[in-house]
């Protein structure tokens, strides 16, 4: 990861991004290979003395502790002044005024000023997880982890949390790794996208480039390029079997052979030369997805401006992009 950057480790449950996520964080050991920060190995180094913070999913506050009492908990653990039991008051060393000063400062910044007090039990969903951004934030790490901490909450308090996370990480030039299952999040708030699938790292790069130009036909159709025409590449052209005619001249080099041509759904159009029968439409907030069949059979996925006029059983004529086609080898499929 570079320094200052915000990367996202994306991909389908279970493909192993909060395992990678727990060995970076030395709550798990990896049977093979390093975890490195700065140059340096963090094997040997326990989890609490790592300079790496962790969200969870959820956000495991201490129930009996006030708001301001579990932002400061991190600094306390690390030799700063106690709590007081019976009170909750900071007490201690001289530095009691730097702590306090430090999580009132912290709980302004995830717009928590003034709830300090406050217990946990008194907050909603997404205050209890800005108490643990705030808690994680509060010990300056030199790695901030994320690991899906907005999947609990509801889609207008997911996307306040995304605009949150991403100006606090502007704000401290943090170096950040979140986790998330969700393209849309990832493309909203990271610089670089990480792909996992199966366990593999299945590509990197900037959002914009799984759209463009995906690494692989897995990538392309974990990104929602939900069409996939199989035809041959032949001196630069793409042909299909029957319908794509004339063929397709592609921008780039392909491999001669037996192909898969991807392209996303807004990247087709109405209006070309490729013969298709609608059969099916489906209304889709702004725009309308509809579906056609090509003549040897194969289907075709098009997202059409709301207002279209098109119908099932009509007749179009569909319009394909080179520039926003990609083509894989058909040896990739496999």
């Amino acid at each position: 990861l570079e320094p200052g950057s915000f990367t996202a480790l994306l991909g389908p449950s279970g493909c192993g991004k909060s395992t990678t996520l727990a060995m970076v964080a030395g709550l798990l050991t990896p049977t093979a290979g390093d975890v490195r920060l700065d140059g340096g190995s963090l094997l040997g180094v326990p989890a609490e003395r790592r300079p790496v913070s962790l969200v969870f999913q959820k956000p495991l506050l201490f129930p009996h502790l006030s708001v301001e009492q579990n932002v400061a908990y991190g600094l306390l653990a690390r030799g700063r002044p106690r709590v007081r039991r019976r009170t909750g008051a900071l007490t201690g060393t001289a530095s009691r005024q730097e702590v306090v000063t430090q999580v009132e400062e912290m709980l302004e910044r995830v717009r928590l000023g003034g709830l300090g007090r406050r217990r946990v039990g008194e907050l909603s969903g997404g205050q209890e997880q800005r108490v643990a951004l705030a808690r994680a934030l509060v010990l300056r790490p030199r790695l901030l982890l994320l690991d899906e901490p907005f999947s609990q909450l509801d889609a207008d308090l997911r996307a306040e949390m995304r605009t949150l996370v991403r100006e606090l990480h502007d704000e401290a030039d943090l170096t950040t790794l979140f986790v998330t299952h969700d393209q849309d999040e990832a493309v909203e708030l990271a610089d670089t996208i990480v792909l996992m699938l199966d366990g593999r790292l299945a590509g990197a790069g900037a959002p914009e480039a799984f759209y463009t130009s995906p690494p692989s036909v897995a990538a392309a159709r974990f990104f929602g390029a939900t069409n996939e025409v199989a035809g041959t590449v032949v001196h630069g052209h793409f042909r299909g079997p029957g319908p794509l005619e004339p063929a397709l001249r592609l921008p780039t080099t392909a491999p001669e052979g037996p192909a898969v041509l991807v392209v996303r759904p807004e990247a087709v159009g109405l209006g070309g030369d490729v013969p298709a029968l609608v059969t099916a439409t489906r209304f889709a907030g702004s725009d309308v997805l509809v579906d056609t069949t090509l003549p040897d059979g194969q289907c075709l996925r098009v997202r059409v401006p709301l207002g279209t006029r098109v119908a099932v059983g009509d007749r179009v004529l569909l319009a394909l992009d080179p520039e926003r086609c990609t083509v894989f080898a058909q040896e990739a499929l496999r």
